[in-house]
């Protein structure tokens, strides 16, 4: 039964929805039923978002202060815009940390929308309350491990809240804009942005500093990277052969992974006759492939196979389920 309180909320919801699709009096156990079970995806999904922002927040902000802050180390992109600044000027870094991605907050709202737009700007807004209230230790003074640290723990921030959908450094959303505008690759964008201001670090600062903040830049990125990405990397595998019925059969009882069969026909014949053939696709873990390449090879040989690095999955066979023995 649903609790009384989340009743309320959804009855005064669909008021505001469409009239002619949600009437009053059809209001059936059905419509308040379906409705409830998405008002829990939908309080599960923001909650958890939530939290990846707040934790994303706290890490960015001891990687400024714990680490990059005392030493005038910085980083890549607006946050490396900030902390510049921060090191050359009397202005303080959560003030920067603002004014620096106002204008990219506008852009995301023109590129991502307004929901989006909202989620960055109170994350921003976040970051820099809590670097100018949270005290944090300054943890240690070696330029080596502020530059590897300091990246880690910011990186690890950047990386979280946009696990929970919004941005705190607005590199990304101009790259994005500006490889649209410029029709060239966001990566190229992000890297030219970046050169430009560590050029202007060595100038200002000191090259040697301008060379810790590259390795800065490099942790907080890799960083990003791992936590976007996740601990495994799935491969797509797509497999043709003749023996499909029987790799099929491997895959799911040795593997414990889920397949799906596409109906497709052999393009290349000498006699110019094709036959129909079941096309077998999977997802697996790169930790696995070397074990599906085997069995396949026992199986048949000659198997065509094509693999692809996905970035994330979400549903299915996923995660391997108990075999049974």
């Amino acid at each position: 039964m649903k609790p009384f309180l989340a009743n309320i909320i959804i009855r005064t919801s669909l008021k505001f929805k469409d009239k002619k699709k949600y009437p009053k009096e059809k209001l059936t156990e059905y419509i308040l039923a379906k409705e409830y079970q998405q008002f829990v995806i939908s309080l599960k999904r923001n909650f958890k978002n939530l939290t990846l922002i707040i934790i994303g927040i706290f890490s960015a902000s001891f990687g400024f202060k714990g680490f990059l802050l005392t030493n005038d180390f910085i980083d890549g992109g607006a946050t490396g815009i900030s902390l510049l600044l921060a090191a050359i000027t009397e202005i303080p870094l959560y003030l920067l940390i603002v004014g620096i991605n106002i204008p990219f907050v506008f852009l995301g709202y023109k590129i991502m929308g307004k929901r989006f737009a909202i989620k960055t700007a109170l994350a921003i807004i976040g970051l820099a309350l809590c670097v100018a209230i949270v005290p944090f230790p300054n943890v240690t003074d070696d330029d080596l491990l502020v530059a590897i640290f300091g990246g880690f723990f910011l990186g690890a921030g950047i990386g979280l809240s946009i696990r929970g959908g919004a941005v705190i450094d607005g590199t990304e959303i101009l790259a994005i804009f500006l490889s649209r505008k410029f029709s060239t690759t966001i990566g190229d964008i992000i890297i030219l942005i970046n050169i430009v201001i560590f050029s202007f670090a060595a100038y200002l600062l000191s090259i040697e500093i301008a060379l810790y903040s590259m390795i800065t830049y490099i942790a907080a990125s890799k960083t990003l990277d791992f936590i976007i990405e996740g601990i495994e990397e799935y491969i797509g595998v797509t497999i043709i052969s003749s023996q499909s019925s029987r790799i099929k059969e491997m895959i799911i009882d040795k593997l414990g992974r889920g397949v799906t069969i596409y109906k497709g026909q052999g393009g290349y014949d000498k006699n110019g006759v094709t036959k129909e053939i079941d096309i077998i696709y999977t997802v697996i873990t790169r930790l696995e492939l070397n074990k599906l390449n085997t069995e396949i090879e026992k199986i048949e040989p000659n198997a065509f196979i094509v693999m692809n690095s996905i970035k994330d999955i979400k549903g299915g066979m996923i995660k391997k389920r108990p075999l049974k023995h």
